[in-house]
């Protein structure tokens, strides 16, 4: 997944990526299931399709999963330069 951000008035973007693998090693060390995650979280199977294919999310879906699991946005995602 791409983001792309002006900085400032220079009109200069910078590519990013998101990655979600940290989520996937959090759903590994406490053996569940992405269908566990989807459950407790209320997800649409379209978010877990975008946390698949490293796509945005929107912040509230994240939410739900941080409260589902008990941790932080840096805990289950990260931004990759």
């Amino acid at each position: 997944s791409l983001l792309c951000y002006t900085i400032n008035k220079s009109f200069r973007s910078i590519i990013m990526s998101i990655s979600y693998n940290k989520l996937r090693k959090l759903l590994i060390d406490r053996n569940l299931k992405k269908k566990d995650l989807e459950k407790m979280a209320q997800l649409t199977k379209y978010t877990m399709l975008c946390i698949a294919r490293n796509e945005s999310v929107n912040t509230e879906a994240l939410a739900r999963i941080c409260k589902a699991l008990d941790c932080n946005f840096d805990d289950i995602m990260e931004i990759i330069e």
